[in-house]
């Protein structure tokens, strides 16, 4: 018995302290990004720098949203005779039907503008962009996926910085069509709000390593063909191109301020399959350029700023067994004073608490000039809950980066929330995933011992238990009570949609 308390509470302490040391990191951060918050960087080319650009936008199955994309796309502020869009348009339903019709009434407008439509789906999202690549005009390439809706001014303030012939890609900051949507919507947008506010911004500032996000910003295609082009061995193919440049020795540019707004899912199942495939994703990347990376001669600090960024999600295996040994560590410890346990507990929870605290809801204040941004500090608990229902998600997602080659791309469906321009609405069915079982389960153990902690008055215990509770119940319920279903029209449909402009 003594040796099995020694091993679980050893065991226990142990991940409290990996998951300190990552709430430390968090609060390193804070600190490195008021020390460079004013080094705002300053473009070498001004108006008159206006090369071609190709505006690449890789589509699958995104009916709802893909008709306000390409509107945004064509109202971008540039010459018409410097602008090429490119529709990557690999889908399986009516969204082909809708695309042709959308780039034919465009074209007629006198854009350059034209849909590539793939049947295989090789590569996924990367094959797309790699497809498109070997036709493209531009020397520079901006990319925004199916949900995006870029601000007109997006590439006359971005373009100006790939005068300096050493910069690889530019990356905006996502914000938020729906963040009022839900709860849902509200946690997300202050987790995304953590990574593109402090993140983005200190490692770009630091000097260190940063990831392209995928969206929302624009690449030299030189650059791309010698880093190795789009690869499709990863899922997470921006995060691998935008290290792969970097090891050879190009930069990234980040722009704050470059806001560029996008829609959240609104749906939990959709959530957590997206949150699924970046997990999954930066686990293979680990896999694939970790050695690489710390064999480099990058600099110590660029190392660690890698390896915190990617290994991130591998928290979530910890926040697992935590899970699994809380209940059995407070009966160990059934007879420890209170103050015994919040001299040993307590600190480890408090720093995590603080670290998570400070990081988002100052992410907030950055975001607003007002007083807004306090509004938003109640949700701050519930991030805290969806971190932990997140965990059995994301451990599988990791698990399978890191001992699987499955390289299946699993893309996040929209259903085009405030977007009233077409008469019609696809509701896109996504499995629920065996993880919210798992939720499920534990959100029971865990409510039975919120009572058992009542019965015997261990108050101590409740907020910790009421933490994972939520999270893990909150997680299962809406994955459960999900019901989106699928509704297909037919060609003539599409094309009869008076906002198609077809007549």
């Amino acid at each position: 018995m003594m040796l099995y308390r020694e091993i679980v509470l050893g065991i226990y302490f142990t991940i409290l302290t990996i998951l300190s040391i990552y709430g430390t990191h968090r609060l390193w951060i804070l600190y490195l990004y008021y020390k460079h918050k004013n080094e705002t960087p300053v473009p070498l080319g001004d108006a008159s720098f206006l090369p071609k650009v190709t505006v690449q936008l890789a589509v699958f199955n995104e009916y709802n949203v893909v008709e306000r994309l390409i509107a945004a796309v064509t109202e971008l502020d540039y010459p018409k005779d410097k602008l090429e869009i490119q529709v990557l348009d690999d889908s399986t339903d009516h969204t082909k039907d809708l695309v042709d019709v959308t780039v034919a009434r465009y074209k007629k407008l006198g854009f350059d503008i034209y849909s590539l439509h793939r049947i295989d789906r090789r590569g996924y999202k990367a094959g797309a962009l790699e497809e498109g690549l070997r036709v493209v005009k531009g020397e520079f390439v901006a990319m925004f996926d199916a949900d995006f809706v870029p601000d007109p001014d997006f590439l006359i303030k971005a373009v100006p910085y790939f005068k300096d012939n050493n910069i690889a890609f530019i990356q905006g900051c996502w914000t938020h069509l729906n963040r009022s949507s839900s709860l849902l919507t509200q946690v997300q947008g202050i987790l995304l709000d953590g990574h593109f506010v402090f993140e983005h911004t200190v490692r770009h500032r630091s000097n260190a390593f940063f990831n392209f996000s995928g969206t929302a910003g624009m690449w030299r295609v030189s650059a791309i063909e010698d880093a190795g082009g789009w690869q499709h061995d990863t899922i997470t193919e921006d995060a691998d191109l935008s290290y792969r440049a970097q090891l050879k020795g190009w930069r990234g540019v980040y722009l704050k301020d470059l806001l560029v707004p996008a829609e959240l899912p609104t749906d939990v199942n959709a959530f957590k399959s997206q949150q699924h495939r970046w997990a999954k994703g930066n686990a293979q990347v680990i896999r694939k350029l970790m050695p690489t990376i710390w064999k480099s001669k990058a600099s110590l600090h660029t190392k660690i700023e890698c390896w915190f960024h990617l290994t991130a999600n591998c928290n979530y295996l910890l926040v697992v067994i935590l899970s699994i040994l809380m209940i059995p560590a407070m009966v160990l410890r059934a007879g420890t004073p209170v103050h015994v346990l919040m001299m040993t507990d307590g600190p480890f929870f408090a720093l995590n608490a603080l670290s998570i605290g400070l990081y988002f809801g100052l992410s907030q204040k950055e975001l607003t000039s007002n007083e807004g941004w306090k509004s938003r500090l109640k949700y701050i608990p519930g991030l805290m809950s969806l971190g932990v229902g997140l965990a059995f998600n994301q451990s599988k997602a990791v698990l399978e980066g890191f001992f699987t080659n499955d390289k299946e791309f699993t893309r996040t469906p929209k259903m085009g929330h405030g977007y009233a321009a077409s008469n019609t609405r696809i509701k896109y069915k996504v499995s629920k995933s065996v993880t919210t079982y798992l939720e499920l389960l534990f959100a029971f153990a865990f409510l039975i011992s919120i009572f058992v902690s009542i019965y015997f008055s261990k108050w101590a215990s409740l907020p910790f238990l009421i933490l994972f509770f939520n999270g893990y119940a909150y997680m299962s319920l809406l994955s459960l009570v999900s019901t989106d279903t699928l509704k297909s029209f037919t060609k003539a449909e599409i094309e009869d949609d008076h906002v198609l402009g077809t007549e």
